[in-house]
């Protein structure tokens, strides 16, 4: 049972950086930037992660 827990937690962690990593990667290169440019910014999906204890204190300065 410890291992399926464990298995679901790191599938979910490894889930968090490789989506991103490939969207700094895509905003930081070169067609990301032209698309950007071109079409504007968007503004950012609201996402469960963003409501956590770190994002908060940068509000309050």
């Amino acid at each position: 049972m410890k291992a399926i827990i464990f298995y679901i937690v790191g599938v979910f962690i490894l889930y968090i950086v490789i989506e991103t990593a490939v969207r700094r990667g895509i905003n930081h290169s070169n067609l990301g930037q032209f698309l950007e440019k071109k079409y504007g910014v968007k503004e950012d999906k609201k996402s469960f992660l963003d409501d956590d204890l770190d994002n908060e204190n940068k509000e309050d300065y």
